[in-house]
């Protein structure tokens, strides 16, 4: 079979690959852009270790081939920081509550929760358990990765609120 040209933003850069049909875009991020930061546990979609946002969705790359994302915008845990380098909040927070230890597994759980706390902002502590199933971690027994989660969702609901009460009386945050 044919190799396929397929285009994609990922981390907000344009992309542009010739890439074999049956090559998953996890194997694209890793080998040809370089995104080394997906990274690649049970290969079948259970560990969450590849997990990455396309078109905002959190998806499995090693379940997707990379001719599937032509015409996508990915971001991968590269993107997930400000363009100037800070730590996002759900990045924050992990570092914050030791939400890691080896850290093989928590740009998967970094990109999950990202997506999980932007569709669920104020989470019950269930379905922030229920979030975290997706996701598999062999080092840290989970409390700390919890109370990163609970800790991101809280500091992103204050921000908002922040913003929210700037907007309203004309002031910036």
């Amino acid at each position: 079979m044919a190799d396929v040209d397929v285009r994609m933003t990922v981390n907000g850069v344009a992309r542009r690959s010739t890439v074999p049909p049956r090559l998953t875009l996890a194997d694209h991020l890793r080998s040809t852009c370089g995104l080394t930061g997906t990274h690649l546990g049970c290969e079948h979609g259970a560990c969450g270790a590849c997990t990455i946002l396309v078109d905002g969705d959190a998806v499995r790359a090693c379940l997707m081939f990379a001719v599937q994302a032509d015409d996508t915008e990915i971001t991968t845990i590269e993107g997930i920081a400000d363009r100037d380098g800070r730590l996002s909040v759900v990045q924050e927070a992990f570092r914050e509550h030791h939400g890691l230890q080896c850290g093989f597994c928590t740009p998967g759980f970094v990109v999950s929760v990202t997506a999980f706390l932007r569709d669920n902002p104020d989470p019950s502590d269930q379905e922030i358990r229920e979030a975290l199933s997706g996701n598999l971690c062999r080092c840290t027994g989970y409390q700390g990765i919890f109370a990163a989660v609970r800790a991101a969702a809280d500091a992103l609901r204050a921000t908002d609120a922040d913003a929210g009460a700037a907007a309203r009386d004309g002031s910036h945050p």
